[in-house]
């Protein structure tokens, strides 16, 4: 029972940490800003800009109706997938880095699953109003089809490229672009650490595709 809790314990903490921090971000973002309201947090360098995207990662779509319900049911598999792998770990010999890393990727990817799944049906629009949770006429969608929302933005640096540079000569650009939120972050984290650091534990165990597919969860991901 001990050596159970030591295995499982940290990991645990971390997904209910991670999950609690990202919808309560979530909560606050949607019930006190409009769709794309700003408010500075360093400057221009650190935006917290509400925006909410029916896709993947990083406000990247995914095509139409049927496309988001495929994603939202691949999500949901692909997050069972993780947590059954997750828990065999450590009868494998997983590090306890391992497992944390693993923790994050779970962790995001439930996070973003609870806003697919469920803010079409307990919110409102944010459109040109404050959302309301649990409004009287309905949710402004229905079960599996609700919008991931984002509010992390970081736009480091803005320019245009030089005239030399292919394609993009002379087009304005900025960095970093893409706005996200703490899901995105963990996965993103989860999927680096294991890449970086972990990487010859699935090659020791002939199953060095799992790292594959893990890339692949942060790529599809708001999973």
């Amino acid at each position: 029972m001990k050596k159970n809790f030591s295995s499982y314990g940290l990991p645990l903490l971390i997904i209910v940490a991670v999950l609690f921090i990202d919808q309560a971000s979530k909560f606050w973002v949607k019930l006190n800003m409009e769709i794309s309201e700003e408010i500075p947090v360093l400057g221009d360098w650190f935006i917290i800009h509400f925006t909410e995207n029916n896709g993947m990662a990083f406000g990247m779509e995914f095509a139409g109706e049927w496309g988001k319900l495929f994603l939202s049911l691949f999500r949901i598999v692909a997050v069972i997938l993780i947590a059954w792998y997750l828990f065999s770990l450590p009868k494998k010999g997983a590090s306890k880095g391992l497992m944390i890393s693993g923790a994050l990727i779970f962790a995001g990817a439930l996070g973003n699953i609870i806003d697919s799944a469920f803010y079409g049906v307990i919110f409102n629009d944010s459109y040109y109003q404050l959302a309301t949770l649990f409004p009287e006429d309905g949710g402004y969608s229905t079960l599996l089809y609700g919008r991931v929302v984002d509010m992390l933005y970081f736009p480091l640096m803005e320019g245009f490229f030089p005239d030399w540079v292919p394609f993009w000569s002379g087009e304005h650009f900025i960095f970093f672009r893409p706005v996200f939120n703490i899901a995105d972050s963990a996965i993103t984290c989860g999927v680096a650490s294991i890449l970086l650091f972990h990487r010859g534990f699935f090659k020791e165990e002939g199953n060095d595709e799992t790292v594959v597919e893990l890339e692949n969860v942060s790529i599809s991901e708001e999973v």
